[in-house]
């Protein structure tokens, strides 16, 4: 019964860093976005979006964002506010 309990507290305490530390972004697996600077366009914000092989591209239209451009590789997306960050 010891045994089993250790298992599952290292468990959680794995889980917990895996989310905390971001793994399945920096590892390619969930899609992420970033913000990125547009010279001539003071208002809203831009979101540059990759995709992950498991989630695809993010969606951003609930954030009150449209796609505005698709390049091989990266969606972008414009906000009319900055996006706040989960991290």
């Amino acid at each position: 019964m010891l045994r089993f309990a250790a298992l599952i507290a290292v468990l959680v305490a794995l889980l917990a860093a895996v989310k905390r530390e971001h793994v399945l972004e920096r590892a390619g697996l969930l899609g992420s976005c970033n913000p990125v600077a547009v010279p001539g366009d003071p208002a809203g914000q831009w979101q540059a979006c990759r995709a992950g092989r498991l989630t695809g591209y993010p969606d951003l239209s609930r954030d009150s964002c449209t796609r505005r451009s698709v390049q091989p590789g990266v969606d972008y997306w414009r906000c009319p506010a900055p996006l706040v960050s989960a991290r």
